[in-house]
């Protein structure tokens, strides 16, 4: 038997702030939760997205992150920085097939240039 991941889990600050950003890239719907944290919920019934609130910022950079895809991924980009994201330089030259950014909370995330191999 072996095991699947079923969810990403974000600590946030804002949770409002950050289920509306993360909402909004990915298409997923939001269910606020009694204890302050939201489920995000994808409509193909996919990965599952989970935001719980945390007492401090964010330090240092992610030890794991989401990569995402898209049909144009410069459109991407450009899309996902109109609702808050930011560029991120992790030591990057330039060559590498995606592009680096943050989100409103300076958790980073990639937008592929093509889907994995």
């Amino acid at each position: 038997m072996t095991s699947r991941i079923a969810q990403w889990t974000l600590d946030v600050q804002d949770v409002t702030v950050m289920a509306v950003f993360w909402s909004q890239a990915l298409g997923y719907r939001v269910e606020a939760g009694g204890d302050g944290s939201a489920k995000l919920y994808p409509p193909d019934g996919g990965m599952t997205m989970w935001l719980q609130g945390s007492a401090g910022p964010k330090s240092g950079k992610n030890r794991n992150h989401p990569d995402l895809v898209a049909d144009d991924p410069a459109a991407e980009v450009e899309r996902l920085l109109g609702l808050g994201a930011r560029r991120a330089d992790v030591g990057q030259r330039g060559d590498e097939g995606f592009t680096v950014l943050t989100d409103p909370e300076g958790n980073e995330f990639c937008v592929l240039d093509r889907k994995p191999m």
